[in-house]
């Protein structure tokens, strides 16, 4: 079985019992796809609790991925500048 980091992110995100939000960081940053293939992204975002401290493992670079995995529109995520 793959690991799914969107997954996982699913899960940080509904045991956060006072609310969460999602920063866009417009650095590059590279991750890796299932066939080990680098793939070179242009910016990332970031998770944060409620206080703004960012959440362990919460880094990610397609929000369509983690809008799929949370069942709601990508319109609807907590995004803020």
């Amino acid at each position: 079985m793959a690991f799914n980091h969107y997954a996982k992110l699913k899960r940080i995100v509904e045991n956060l019992q006072q609310g969460w939000f999602i920063r866009r960081i417009d650095k590059p940053t590279v991750a890796k796809n299932f066939r080990g293939e680098k793939v070179t992204f242009t910016h990332y975002y970031r998770l944060y609790d409620c206080h703004g401290r960012e959440i362990k493992y919460g880094k990610f670079q397609q929000i369509e991925r983690l809008a799929k995995s949370l069942s709601i529109p990508v319109e609807e995520l907590p995004v803020v500048e």
